[in-house]
């Protein structure tokens, strides 16, 4: 089975590869819904959740996963992660879903979160090089609305298997699993990324070296680093929390049934994917991304603050859930995923995802470790004014360096911050990266 050639990719193209993402933040999901199962089944303490999370897919295995996928997907193409990755998440979720003591999970949940690592900069990187210039962010749109599914359909699970127990989390990892061998079998009649194959196709210019090393020589390349840090890696850390312990902060705020807790994600989720299709798929290419992003970051901050100040009563968790969800459909993610494909050139863009992923997701386990203590410890406020100065942080970093890309192709933006991609450049710190205060 083929789909498509470089002419005719497309939207087959995007769609096939957005469908990983819908496997990766479920694995997120799975997790999280079935921590508790875990806890009382293995005798867990928060310690140990604290572990379990840090090494998930959520945290320390993406990084690790991602740190090594990105040079990979740089060296041999984009295509050749595709053909391995899941395969490991197939291991992963398998031992996850027949894990018979706290070793058994704990390896089930490492193996997976590299193997998510390492999808992640291929499948980001590849939408965004096989999409129109004046479409871009639609196309990058869609790996975030299936980032956004998996969750909602996650949730939407625990809530119908709730009576099950633990073995209705087993059958979330059972259905991953399915949708794992679905994916990888779809995924292996994707064409090579054209841009990519047209870049190693070129001579090999003096000063052009690609993968970490090429990405970490130059001067630019370290601010933008920088940038989209502050702008993903502190806002990821945030929503790093939320993905795998929002169910503990509802219970500390007073809702105690796992069913209400796990709709309220269900609610939280779906105006996600209706705030990323309507929101930032329908406006990414035509209106100003710096509005765009700002009116994002406002959202998140404000739903932080009503779980801070006001009281949680039942409509407050609500709105909570409406303002977040909506948020995080036009929130940091999306525009670091269309932004890191923009800034980075073709023979390093996948090492640069890898990267600044590498980095996320370390800071979200450096968090996820004591979040469960800080919780109990000292309450839903200790922990709201954390998540609001890291908000804060993003925003005010988004908003002010903001790159101007929107509307142009990889390749001229390619040239215009390194110049000619056959010329010598035997500086590779020439061409510094000024942000800029967006379209």
């Amino acid at each position: 089975m083929r789909i498509g050639s470089k002419n005719t990719t497309g939207w087959k193209a995007t769609i096939s590869v957005a469908m990983s993402n819908y496997i990766e933040s479920g694995s997120i999901i799975a997790i999280a819904t079935s921590l508790v199962f875990w806890q009382a089944e293995f005798g867990i303490d928060d310690v140990g959740v604290g572990l379990l999370a840090a090494l998930s897919a959520n945290a320390f295995g993406a990084a690790v996963g991602a740190l090594l996928g990105g040079p990979l997907c740089d060296k041999f193409g984009r295509k050749f992660i595709y053909t391995y990755d899941l395969m490991l998440y197939m291991v992963g979720v398998l031992i996850a879903a027949f894990a018979w003591n706290f070793g058994s999970l704990l390896l089930a949940f490492i193996l997976t979160g590299i193997a998510v690592g390492a999808g992640v900069p291929a499948s980001w990187t590849y939408i965004a090089e096989e999409a129109p210039k004046n479409a871009r962010a639609k196309h990058v749109g869609t790996a975030q609305l299936a980032w956004s599914v998996g969750p909602m359909i996650g949730f939407l699970l625990a809530v119908v298997l709730s009576p099950l127990g633990l073995m209705g989390s087993r059958i979330i990892f059972i259905h991953l699993f399915v949708v794992a061998f679905v994916t990888w079998w779809i995924r292996q009649g994707l064409s090579e990324s054209g841009i990519w194959k047209d870049t190693k196709a070129m001579p090999v210019v003096v000063g052009r070296s690609g993968g970490i090393r090429g990405l970490l020589s130059s001067k630019k390349n370290l601010i933008a680093i920088a940038f989209l840090f502050g702008v993903y890696g502190l806002w990821n850390t945030v929503a790093g929390q939320m993905g795998i312990f929002m169910p503990r902060v509802y219970a500390t705020a007073g809702v105690e049934d796992p069913i209400n807790q796990n709709l309220l994600q269900v609610l939280l989720w779906g105006c996600t994917v209706l705030s990323t299709y309507f929101g930032f798929m329908k406006f990414g290419d035509r209106m100003s991304l710096r509005k765009l992003y700002i009116i994002g970051g406002l959202l998140g901050i404000f739903s932080w603050v009503l779980l801070i100040f006001v009281e949680a009563t039942t409509p407050i968790l609500v709105l909570f859930a409406v303002s977040w969800g909506i948020a995080a459909g036009i929130g940091a993610q999306a525009f670091y995923s269309l932004w890191t494909s923009e800034l980075f050139a073709t023979r390093y863009r996948a090492s640069a995802q890898g990267v600044l992923f590498f980095l996320a997701r370390m800071a979200v386990g450096i968090l996820s470790y004591w979040f469960p203590t800080l919780l109990v410890a000292h309450g839903v406020p200790f922990v709201g004014w954390i998540m609001l100065g890291l908000l804060a942080a993003s925003l005010l970093i988004g908003a002010i360096w903001a790159p101007r890309t929107q509307g142009r192709s990889l390749q001229d933006i390619e040239e215009e911050r390194e110049g000619s991609t056959v010329a010598v450049a035997d500086d590779a710190s020439t061409g510094e990266f000024v942000p800029s205060a967006g379209r």
